[in-house]
């Protein structure tokens, strides 16, 4: 006898971010850096209140399984998290508008239905099979967001509130040469050098728990400013996409060569795989060494990483603004805790949530 097949019903979906909303027209200028109880952070208690309002209003009904699903996507195409009445956003197909995600998360209820027998509850679907048949279903869309993973998580399972730590990235490419066509709507193209030293100085100013009233937007909703940044690194990185120049083509091949202990052939035996091309690097009469034609030039790159159990509206993009002024000499470290509202905002193009990370049983 063939297998039942079911019709899931309409999934009920929470996310982890807010729609854009509009920024403060002036915020402090003062970091204070929290020291002992001075300060009350009522983070926690904030989200408690919060967690027990949703579960007042949940009703868990044992025909409904919850999963959690991991989401990455790219934002430029979407208008937010939220459902509009116009415009494309994630919850619509399925977080800030423009923001990308390795790993979004939430959470959705699914009831399986008898299509043989309406009405009749069946055993609910496995992750994989949950997660591939919505994955079927967005590609056959515009293709920009794709389920990453999908667990079975218990009905009073929250996905925002039962998360202890996100981490984002930030990605800046600096250099005079317009951002590649790759690369467009990916990260913030900064013209200037930046001087890596003094944003990692300006991190460790930054970095740890303080009021971070100067780097929140007008319509931040949360009721205390202190949050605790437990990470907040400058790292330089490749380009990306990245594709080996000559010369490491022609050191890989060599270390292939050299690891190759069976072989009768010595080094001078073996035909070259590569064949320098004559034009790819050219020496000027000033002695400088220049790309050939047709080979761009590449951005130095650049990743903020910032790490924290919770973060104020357009904190994150803040912080990006001010170490990109202190990178660039506008700012100096010290000036990063005493920011003026004239400190600029990151562009959201450049913003990747990475990881949002819960206390999770491999087996629940």
């Amino acid at each position: 006898m063939p297998a039942e097949q079911s019709t899931p019903s309409v999934p009920q979906i929470s996310h982890q971010l807010r729609n854009q909303r509009p920024e403060s027209p002036r915020r402090p200028s003062k970091l204070a850096k929290i020291d002992g109880g001075d300060f009350s952070d009522d983070v926690e208690e904030e989200e408690e209140k919060e967690r027990e309002s949703v579960d007042r209003n949940m009703s868990p009904n044992p025909r409904i399984q919850r999963y959690l699903v991991a989401i990455e996507y790219i934002g430029t195409r979407f208008s937010g998290a939220q459902k509009q009445a116009t415009g494309r956003t994630v919850v619509g197909v399925l977080e800030d508008a423009g923001v990308h995600a390795l790993s979004n998360v939430c959470h959705v209820d699914i009831e399986r239905i008898s299509k043989r027998k309406p009405g009749e509850v069946l055993a609910p679907h496995e992750p994989s099979v949950v997660k591939r048949a919505v994955n079927h279903f967005l590609q056959k869309n515009e293709g920009d967001m794709m389920v990453i993973d999908v667990q079975c998580v218990p009905s009073d399972f929250h996905a925002r509130y039962k998360a202890q730590e996100r981490t984002y990235f930030y990605r800046l490419l600096s250099g005079k040469e317009p951002l590649s066509t790759f690369d467009k709507d990916r990260a913030w193209h900064v013209p200037e050098e930046l001087d890596l030293l003094a944003m990692q100085k300006a991190c460790q100013v930054l970095v740890g728990r303080h009021d971070f009233s100067s780097f929140r937007a007008a319509a931040c909703q949360a009721k205390s400013p202190i949050r605790t940044l437990e990470e907040l690194t400058v790292t330089e990185v490749a380009p990306s996409p990245y594709f080996p120049s000559l010369l490491e083509r022609e050191q890989s091949n060599y270390a292939t060569v050299g690891s190759i202990s069976n072989s009768n052939k010595s080094e001078t035996d073996c035909p070259p795989c590569v064949t320098a091309p004559s034009n790819q690097l050219i020496e000027n009469s000033g002695g400088e060494v220049i790309q050939g034609f047709g080979i761009r030039k590449r951005h130095r790159c650049f990743v903020v990483t910032a790490r924290a159990r919770s973060f104020l509206y357009h904190q994150v993009r803040l912080l990006v603004g001010v170490l990109k002024s202190v990178g660039t000499g506008d700012l100096t470290v010290s000036d990063a805790k005493n920011v003026s509202a004239a400190s600029p905002m990151a562009p959201a193009s450049g913003l990747y949530l990475g990881h949002v990370k819960y206390d999770l049983s491999p087996n629940i």
